[in-house]
């Protein structure tokens, strides 16, 4: 089964857009990189809409935020 990786977002993010190229570049396929706006749901918005791009991984956790850092990708996707 390929892993899923939630990436928060907002529509003309340039930032996000370059976290989400470095994250396909990296992953080569390797996990489903799902985009969804932060605004979509209060609770984002609250917690990381100062914040975006967040990336989270299947359970809802924090695995980046801001600029790709393949260290904090779960260690099967390293």
């Amino acid at each position: 089964m390929t892993p899923t990786l939630t990436v928060l977002s907002r529509p003309d993010c340039e930032l996000c857009e370059y976290l989400g190229l470095a994250l396909q570049q990296h992953l080569q396929g390797r996990a489903a990189l799902v985009w969804r706006d932060v605004d979509e749901r209060e609770d984002w918005q609250r917690r990381y809409g100062l914040k975006i791009p967040v990336v989270l991984d299947a359970n809802g956790l924090v695995v980046m935020s801001g600029t790709f850092d393949a260290a904090r990708l779960p260690p099967a996707l390293r």
